[in-house]
């Protein structure tokens, strides 16, 4: 069997310590070396060729972002950056996944070893995940032109149309690039996406500055209006109510759903339940298989589903496991994803 074979580069001798001994305990993963900065991590590349890099935000000589930015353009690989869950830890972690990072796991306040032994089976899944990741795609990608929505007796159809979005690992590019195209006139918008506390409100903020519609991380009660789109916030799961003719969404911490709070098929299995037929639900990118089961159920109330197609995906588990499940009524690549919702509301 073939290892995963990993380097660290971090700064700090502890970290680059604590972060072997975790890998060293998935009979898969082989750390094969360790680098204090990005200078010595570029001969590290070069001499022993790793899977997959942990990378750690920052360092002396060159920030792991400079860093980071030159290793995509000349030699894309998977990269799993080491963050802190500091506002400023936030935005550099999200601008390392516009740059081509896979995922990232955050480093504890306090007591480093014991709270990075916490994160360990999630370091570990994050790293295999890397592994197989597509990283040219995101090292790659561009940016598209606004899809115009047509007007008129269209938008009037749509009016009680919910569009619901679940993404993990590359979600967060994946869903910039549907959600920055579309017009301001959209049917309203939920999404859920794995991340955790913080990283949610940051990233929501991040794509309100891009996007035409209104982007925010989601509150109790909050009404679901065209033009706008709610983002679950991390460690916390979202789903839709509805009361008459007004959708609301509620945020609750229930314990998790494939071990996942908040959970696509929370989100999913709320907007079968309220919305039926009158539904759009969008997988994208992201390992493991949440979304999958409720998907389905979104589809048999009569809901129109999108699941990414592989080549456009970071990592292709989650839509995978809704096509394997029957739950997908249109596989299609990202770029054309936001094209098919609006045809779709549209009639």
């Amino acid at each position: 069997m073939k290892k995963i074979r990993v380097l660290n580069v971090d700064d700090s001798a502890l970290m680059r310590q604590v972060l072997a001994s975790l890998l060293a305990k998935d009979p898969e993963i082989e750390v094969i070396g360790s680098a204090p900065d990005p200078y010595i991590a570029r001969e590290k590349i070069k001499a022993l060729n790793p899977d997959v890099i942990t990378l750690d935000v920052e360092m002396p000589r060159m920030d792991g972002i400079t860093f980071l930015e030159k290793l995509m353009r000349g030699h894309p690989m998977p990269v799993v950056m080491v963050s802190s869950l500091t506002e400023a830890g936030c935005q550099t972690t999200l601008r390392a996944l516009e740059l081509g990072a896979v995922d990232f796991i955050t480093k504890p306040k306090i007591d480093l070893r014991e709270g990075m032994e916490d994160v360990a089976q999630d370091l570990i899944s994050k790293v295999k995940a890397a592994a197989c990741a597509n990283v040219k795609r995101e090292a790659l990608a561009v940016r598209r032109e606004p899809t115009p929505l047509p007007s008129g007796s269209a938008m009037i159809k749509t009016t009680d149309t919910i569009i619901a979005i679940g993404s993990s690992t590359g979600g967060t590019e994946a869903v910039k690039d549907v959600l920055e195209v579309l017009p301001p006139n959209t049917p309203p918008i939920l999404i859920t996406q794995h991340m955790p506390e913080r990283f949610t409100k940051t990233w929501a903020d991040r794509m309100n500055e891009l996007c035409r519609i209104s982007v925010r991380e989601a509150e109790d009660g909050d009404s679901v209006l065209p033009g706008h789109a709610l983002v679950a916030p991390g460690g916390y799961h979202m789903a839709l109510e509805r009361s008459g003719a007004r959708y609301t969404v509620r945020i609750n911490q229930d314990p998790p759903v494939n071990r996942h709070r908040p959970s696509v098929d929370v989100l999913f299995a709320s907007v079968a339940r309220y919305a039926g037929a009158n539904a759009v639900g969008v997988i994208l990118t992201g390992m493991g298989g949440d979304g999958a089961k409720e998907l389905l159920t979104m589809k048999q109330a009569g809901a129109f589903t999108i699941a990414q197609d592989e080549a456009s995906c970071v990592v292709f588990g989650m839509p995978k496991e809704a096509i394997k499940a029957g739950a997908v009524d249109k596989i299609l690549p990202l770029g054309d994803i936001a094209s098919a919702v609006l045809a779709h509301v549209s009639r």
